[in-house]
């Protein structure tokens, strides 16, 4: 799980196994991130959509955007000038193109989760370093 500032550049990640959900994760992104104060937003997919989870980013301050998931039965959360900004969600996925350059982050050879998450750190770095 990564999180990305508003041109790609990475601000938090977090390494867990593949059995949770990518909703269960935000707030353990939130907590290790490199920053020292907390996003005030985060554009996520569909599958952020989730009362549980607005409801504990909301006690953070944190506004979610994420479009209206299909099987959702209550109100949509969302309008349509919020999701504007889920247009721009590509930079999110460009930081895990440029995460793949590194082989020991593209396939995990660790067999210890904290070895994986400081490559991946190391990683977001090198990205860092390479844009300043």
């Amino acid at each position: 799980m990564a999180m990305a500032d508003a041109s790609g550049l990475p601000i938090a990640c977090w390494v867990e196994s593949a059995s949770p959900h990518e909703v269960t994760l935000v707030e353990k992104t939130i907590d290790h991130k490199f920053t020292r104060k907390a996003p005030r937003r985060i554009i996520g997919d569909r599958a952020y959509d989730s009362d549980k989870l607005d409801k504990q980013l909301r006690k953070r301050r944190i506004k979610m955007i994420a479009p209206h998931r299909r099987g959702r039965k209550k109100e949509s959360t969302q309008d349509g000038r919020e999701l504007r900004r889920y247009k721009r969600r590509w930079k999110v996925e460009r930081l895990f193109a440029w995460l793949q350059n590194f082989r020991r982050i593209l396939n995990r050879f660790e067999r210890y989760w904290e070895n994986y998450l400081s490559f991946v750190r190391l990683g977001c770095i090198v990205i860092l370093l390479r844009h300043f």
